[in-house]
């Protein structure tokens, strides 16, 4: 069999799309940043959806769109009884988002399939490469929810009947609205032989450590819940302390005692208050009510409910204490997730193969790529962040460590897809 280990991605053509689909729903920073607001299912996602599928067809892949909007193009195999090996991310953005969050996994998967045509290679099992809806979460919740449902993970029904966090759109209606309700029935009708997600670390480490390729060994579980707590309105001025109630000091004691409690356990337990909204939200008015969200996340699945635990009791005492009521409600719940041993490795090797410092590595934010691992073998290469940086405009990873990332994505998919 022929060795194709020289074989290497053409890193300005990878940039180039990047740049391009940049600049669909471009948003400028103060000091020149270039960055994305590409919520899911707006307009500006249909446009990202639009121009990626005509790469795909460019590419004479055969595209599907299936019923919860993921888009897959597949690239043939020479064995039609052989499972594919797919590669891919997602292209929706937070509102403040930068170029390389998802789109790398996506366009980097292009990159794969274009080389492999340009040079004449073909695989046993066919390439497809997917985006998924809705990853991030930052407009309909739970976070990856187009892969979710693409393994069977949540009902296409209940999926399609979430309602935006921003205007309360129903999502269903949102992808018939841009024309990416599709044909294709989810979950999908056979799982993938294997999945592999090029992402940027979204983190400081593989920067502060001088690495140049993450072989990602997991992803942290997640815990998201909502909070409504609900008090009196009062005064600022006329009335006592004592006299109270305050659901303010309710939501700001939650944010003080959920950071004591990550610092309290260490390791890899995390603690984020990242919405918090008073109402009536005036200077001079105790407010009635805030509406606040709590993000744990762990690697460990009894630390997860550990923290969740110590959380809901602080919830219940502060409750008590101030004579406020907190209804809470889950946004997200996923557990850790371990990837495939033996594709963990093929990423390392390949990337030490190549000449890349590597190191192994769990993942601290969600990907798409935790979803496929409850239906075929899964991984994930990572590149570094600058500054660690991601859901933020300035987000940005150097043309070289985006190639070699590439680079490493090409050969484990050939590794895994077999040529001939």
């Amino acid at each position: 069999m022929t060795s194709h280990h020289h074989l290497r991605v053409d890193g300005q053509r990878l940039w180039a799309r990047l740049e391009a689909l940049g600049e669909v729903g471009a948003v400028r920073g103060q000091n020149g940043e270039r960055g994305n607001a590409r919520l899911a299912l707006s307009d500006a996602d249909r446009e990202g959806r639009d121009l990626v599928i005509g790469w795909m067809h460019d590419l004479g892949m055969e595209v599907s769109i299936d019923a919860v909007g993921n888009g897959v193009a597949v690239r043939p195999g020479t064995d039609p009884s052989a499972g594919a090996v797919m590669v891919g991310s997602h292209i929706d953005t937070v509102r403040t988002g930068g170029w390389f969050d998802g789109n790398l996994g996506v366009l980097g998967g292009l990159e794969v399939v274009e080389t492999l045509a340009q040079n004449g290679i073909s695989t046993k099992h066919p390439i497809a490469v997917a985006f998924f809806t809705n990853e991030e979460g930052a407009r309909f919740q739970p976070d990856m929810l187009g892969s979710l449902v693409y393994v069977g993970g949540m009902a296409l029904e209940d999926a399609l009947d979430v309602r935006a966090a921003d205007d309360g759109a129903r999502l269903g209606d949102e992808l018939t609205r841009i024309g990416y309700a599709g044909p294709t029935p989810c979950p999908a009708a056979a799982a993938p032989h294997a999945f592999f997600e090029l992402h940027i670390e979204q983190g400081p480490v593989l920067e502060d450590e001088g690495i140049t390729i993450g072989a990602v060994t997991g992803v942290q579980g997640i815990s998201w819940t909502e909070l409504i707590i609900t008090g009196q309105s009062a005064h600022a001025g006329t009335t006592p302390m004592r006299l109270r109630r305050d659901p303010g000091y309710v939501a700001a004691a939650i944010n003080t005692g959920i950071r004591a409690l990550a610092r309290e356990m260490g390791g890899t337990q995390v603690a984020t208050v990242g919405r918090c909204e008073y109402s009536p939200n005036l200077v001079n008015v105790v407010p009635a009510k805030v509406t606040m969200t709590v993000d744990l996340r762990n690697t460990e699945e009894a630390l997860l409910r550990q923290a969740e635990e110590v959380f809901a009791a602080l919830c219940e005492q502060l409750a008590a204490e101030e004579g406020v009521t907190i209804e809470r409600r889950t946004l997200a719940r996923f557990e850790p997730v371990e990837f495939a041993a033996e594709q963990i490795d093929l990423v390392e090797t390949t990337a030490k193969r190549l000449g890349y410092s590597t190191m192994r590595m769990p993942s601290g934010a969600g990907h798409d790529a935790q979803m496929l691992a409850r239906v075929c073998p899964t991984s994930m290469v990572f590149v570094p962040s600058v500054n660690g940086l991601s859901h933020n405009i300035a987000e940005f990873t150097h043309p070289e460590h985006i190639t070699a990332g590439a680079n490493v994505l090409l050969q484990v998919v050939l590794a895994a897809a077999a040529p001939g």
